[in-house]
C-alpha cells in the first residue's frame, strides 16, 4: 500500500503508504528531507512487532500538495487530520533526521494525541551554540542561506542537490559526507535501491518541497522543547557526521521526559541496527 493520499480540510492531498501488519498497532514515521514514503525502517521487526507503520509525506514531497509559506508548527495539524482520515485516535511516532523537528512538533501541539515519540539521528534547533558549525560543509552553507537569504534555497537546491539530474553522482555525493559505518551501511545494494527510489519520488514535482524544508530546519522552531510533555525516545550515534551532535545533546537536557541513548561507534542510520528496540520503546 505505497501510493495512497489523504484529502486534508483545506483541500490539499497528503501522501502516504504503510508497511508491516496492516491490522496492527498504528505509529507514525517522518522521514528526513528529501522526504516520500517510500523511506523506511526495516519492516522485518515492524511485522514481528505487529505494527501497521504510516509514513507520511511532508507538503511538496512525492504524493503531497505544496504549502506555501508553511512553517514547523503547521504539520501537526496536518498529522491530527491524516490520523482522524485513517481511523486513529491516539498513536505513537518517530521522526528520523529532519523528521525530528517535525516529530518535536506534534509532542509540543498535539500532545494529546500522542503516547510516546521517538528522535532519531534528528536534526536539533540551530540556535544551540555550535550546531551550525558541526554540520557537514555543504549543509552549513545551506544553513546559512536559509537564514539570511531563503530566496536562493530553491534554485541552489535544484542546482546541486536535484536527484534527478544524475541519480548516481548524486548518490555518490550523499555518501561522501556520511561516517566510516554509513558509508559501510549505503553501499549496500538493497539500501541503494531503496533510498535513490526514496529521493527521486520525493522530488518527483521539483524542488520546491524540499527547499521549504530546509528553510525550516535551519531556523528557530517557533516553540521551546522545555515545553514538550510527552515522553520522548532520543537515539543518536556519536559518530553521525550529518547533524548536530551538540542540538542533540541539548534536546535530551532541554525535553523534560527523555530518555536518551548515545551509541558509540554509530552513525547517522543507526536505525537500521536499532529498529526493533526502537519501536518497543514506542509500544511500552
Amino acid at each position: 500500500m505505497a501510493d495512497n493520499q489523504i484529502q486534508l480540510p483545506d483541500g490539499r492531498a497528503l501522501g502516504y503508504a504503510e508497511y508491516g501488519d496492516l491490522a496492527g498497532k498504528p505509529v507514525l514515521f517522518f522521514a528526513g528531507a528529501p522526504n516520500s514514503r517510500f523511506m523506511h525502517p526495516p519492516t522485518e521487526p515492524t511485522e514481528a512487532l505487529g505494527v501497521r507503520l504510516i509514513v507520511l509525506e511532508r507538503p511538496g514531497f512525492g504524493l503531497s500538495d505544496f504549502q506555501p509559506r508553511r512553517t514547523l508548527l503547521d504539520w501537526p495539524d496536518d498529522v491530527a487530520a491524516a490520523a482522524d482520515a485513517l481511523g486513529v485516535d491516539r498513536f505513537p511516532l518517530a521522526g528520523i533526521s529532519a523528521g525530528a523537528p517535525y516529530a518535536a512538533a506534534c509532542a509540543y501541539k498535539i500532545p494529546q494525541r500522542l503516547t510516546r515519540v521517538a528522535i532519531i539521528s534528528g536534526v536539533g534547533p540551530m540556535t544551540v551554540p555550535g550546531a551550525l558549525e558541526e554540520l557537514p560543509r555543504v549543509r552549513r552553507l545551506g544553513a546559512k542561506v536559509a537564514r539570511s537569504a531563503p530566496w536562493l534555497v530553491w534554485p541552489l537546491l535544484s542546482l546541486i542537490s536535484n536527484p534527478h539530474r544524475d541519480p548516481e553522482r548524486f548518490y555518490e555525493r550523499m555518501l561522501s559526507g556520511n561516517s566510516d559505518a554509513d558509508r559501510a551501511l549505503l553501499s549496500r545494494p538493497e539500501m541503494k535501491a531503496m533510498l535513490l527510489r526514496h529521493y527521486l519520488e520525493a522530488t518527483r514535482a521539483g524542488m520546491r518541497g524540499f527547499a521549504r524544508d530546509s528553510i525550516i530546519v535551519s531556523r528557530p522552531w517557533g516553540f521551546a522543547p522545555a515545553d514538550i510533555s510527552v515522553p520522548v525516545y532520543l537515539w543518536h550515534g556519536e559518530d553521525d557526521a550529518n547533524v548536530s551532535l551538540s542540538a542533540a545533546r541539548y534536546l535530551a537536557q532541554a525535553i523534560p521526559n527523555c530518555q536518551a541513548k548515545f551509541v558509540p561507534g554509530e552513525g547517522h542510520w543507526l536505525i537500521l541496527k536499532y529498529w526493533e528496540e526502537i519501536l518497543s520503546e514506542l509500544l511500552a
